[in-house]
């Protein structure tokens, strides 16, 4: 699975359209209120770092680095 649809497929799961997700982002975050930003970042695969740590965040996820076993 690709990184956009990932992500969409994470916002769906939480129950929350991609408008909720921009409005709660604008509003805790500071971004555009623009659902074609956020899906052109997606398109594109430009979402920062610190973009995805805000999106887990309005989504009630935290974005974890984990050791892979046998490493």
């Amino acid at each position: 699975m690709n990184i956009r649809n990932e992500i969409k497929a994470q916002i769906v799961r939480a129950g929350y359209t991609m408008q909720e997700v921009v409005d709660m982002l604008a509003a805790e975050h500071g971004w555009s209120n623009s659902v074609s930003n956020l899906s052109a970042k997606l398109q594109r695969g430009s979402l920062r770092y610190i973009e995805a740590i805000q999106l887990a965040d309005v989504l009630g996820f935290d974005l974890v680095w984990q050791k892979r076993r046998g490493k």
